[in-house]
């Protein structure tokens, strides 16, 4: 037995480790899944105006703020009671569109597609061949003429003649498990370079109704501010093509990429059979119209996808056996604790990535070793993101995901049972963007016609500090099922906790040794190379970790919390 430590995971937001224990056939027997810094943004809005919360919940990540500024809006709307106007509804529908398609595009194309696509390979690719290829899954390819793609080729040469890759330095090229063609490679070297622009387009988006992108400021308790913003034919119609922009380059390079690795992967053990949790949930989210909404809510138990159950909130929980956290016991969200409780790590000796054996600091395995708590719901692991939002839904028969998916799975020759695994995970984060990309413009209409006959854009209401109140959002973003959870007592926040899609994902055993979906889905796996764990980062990559969201901390006083000194020598 082996012990293999990849820390830091790159390519994703935030400090995420994995430790893996490997037999002499280099099969991953026991797996460990941690973070390394600390979430605090619960103890900081406590006592705070219940108003400013958003505000603040926002900057528990860089990324997907809009998720965690809307979250922390409407989970005290929902506490003090509040139905937002029709406006105002749909107006966070087209700003979360353009976090959608932004998420999902930059995820897969500069962080996650490189353990897909070998760069190095596409250098002696043709051009003209390639060219050809692209129609193979697209009936007009984006970025793909000949003369395009030659273009691209001399790119990417120049620097390899300069002996450096740029951001294409330090990977895994020629690793076994690679298996697109030079041509396939170059086409999506292509699209991988047109989505630098793209995602410049798709925070333009977000911006024209939230003033900013990241962290947008338009949002309020009752509604929006983007008032003169919604009046002006001029901003409507920058929205409007913008978004045609973003929703073009989904259609033609996105899905296309995906059908492509689709058929190329089809095979790969390492990608297949690699569920992790089979336990799925998702949240109802994007409303199009008048109780129309794009995904619905729903769990499946032990990937049975001929019965879906709704969701109990009550029977969600989170402990912290093996989190540095204090108090271990499953408590609900409302009553959550976030007290720290750091034991640190251990030393033993592990593989470096030179095949040497080295005296390293690993995970208490049999204590605490994770920031992360870990979730579950009635005592269960789940997994959640696009992969547990399309498959229930698709489970449903919801008429805007089944034809998306019968599509895919017609275009790659795909089985249905395909989608539980590495490469269908990733394909569902396209196929909800696909959905989004080919339906938020339903929204749009609406609130157009909408804004003909009603000009209210925010709802009135009072706090009334003699009362308590609690409340919570719980919806679908990016990543997954994502809850925030308040009391407010004195007409301020008495208690906030905020339960992640990465913290579902990512969490550790519980106190039954149950593992989160980041672990379970590693067991099994067969690495090629200890040296190169490609297949481990590219597993981990398939859920597109939001580590800050799940951990964070800041002092409010500009006070030195702790400090961390990393040996390079070691990594």
């Amino acid at each position: 037995m082996q012990k293999i430590v990849v820390d830091p995971i790159t390519r994703i937001e935030g400090h995420l480790r994995i430790e893996v224990v490997v037999d002499d056939n280099n099969i991953v027997k026991k797996a460990y899944s941690g973070s390394t810094l600390w979430r605090g943004i619960e103890q900081i809005v406590k006592g705070r105006d219940p108003r400013d919360a958003g505000f603040m919940t926002q900057r528990i990540c860089g990324v997907c703020t809009f998720s965690h500024y809307r979250a922390g809006v409407e989970a005290v709307e929902n506490a003090l009671g509040i139905t937002i106007p029709y406006n105002a509804e749909l107006t966070r529908t087209l700003m979360n569109a353009a976090l959608f398609l932004h998420d999902h595009t930059v995820h897969f194309y500069q962080l996650h597609a490189l353990d897909f696509v070998d760069i190095v390979s596409a250098l002696s690719a043709n051009p003209k061949k390639a060219s050809d290829e692209a129609f193979k899954y697209c009936d007009l390819p984006y970025a793909c003429g000949e003369d395009h793609l030659q273009s691209v080729k001399e790119r990417i040469k120049a620097f390899v003649d300069k002996g450096q890759l740029g951001p294409f330095a330090n990977a895994y090229w020629g690793h076994k498990t690679y298996h697109l063609s030079p041509e396939q490679n170059l086409i999506a070297l292509s699209h991988y370079l047109e989505c630098l622009r793209i995602q410049r387009t798709a925070a333009q988006l977000m911006a024209i109704f939230g003033g900013k992108q990241p962290h947008p400021q338009s949002l309020t308790v009752g509604g929006v501010t983007c008032v003169m913003d919604l009046k002006s034919p001029a901003r409507l119609g920058e929205y409007l093509t913008k978004f045609k922009e973003v929703a073009d380059f989904v259609n033609r390079a996105y899905y296309a990429d995906l059908v492509m690795a689709g058929k190329a992967y089809a095979k790969e053990a390492s990608v297949l059979n690699d569920v992790g949790v089979a336990n799925l949930l998702t949240n109802q989210t994007f409303m199009v119209g008048r109780g129309d909404y794009l995904f619905q809510t729903g769990i499946i138990l032990n990937g049975d996808l001929s019965k879906v159950i709704e969701c109990d909130e009550s029977k969600i929980t989170e402990e912290a056996t093996h989190s540095w956290y204090k108090n271990d016991s499953a408590l609900h969200p409302y009553d959550g604790q976030t007290e720290p409780n750091y034991t640190g790590l251990k030393d033993e000796k592990t593989l470096n990535a030179k095949g040497q054996m080295q005296n390293s600091k690993v995970f208490d395995q049999a204590g605490k070793y994770s920031w992360i708590k870990a979730p579950r719901y009635n005592g269960l692991p789940m997994q959640v993101g696009p992969l547990a939002n399309i498959v229930v839904n698709y489970a449903k028969n919801n008429p805007y995901v089944v034809p998306v998916v019968d599509k895919f799975l017609k275009d790659t020759s795909l089985p249905l049972n395909a989608v539980l695994s590495t490469l269908g995970r990733t394909a569902c984060r396209m196929i909800e963007a696909t959905i989004i990309a080919n339906n938020t413009l339903k929204a749009f209409n609406n609130l157009v016609e909408n804004l003909k006959v009603d000009d209210e854009t925010c709802a009135p209401y009072v706090i009334d500090k003699n009362k308590e109140y609690k409340g919570r959002y719980i919806g679908h973003v990016p990543r997954g099922t994502l809850s925030h959870w308040c009391r407010i007592e004195n007409g301020v926040i008495k208690n906030w906790q905020a339960v992640v899609p990465s913290t579902w994902n990512a969490s550790p055993k519980d106190a039954s040794g149950q593992m989160g979906s980041y672990e379970a889905c590693l067991i099994g796996l067969k690495i090629a190379d200890l040296k190169q764990p490609l297949e481990i980062i590219r597993k981990i990559h398939s859920y597109d970790p939001c580590i800050a969201c799940a951990v964070h901390v800041m002092d409010t006083k500009g006070a030195k919390i702790s400090e961390y000194k990393v040996n390079p020598n070691l990594c």
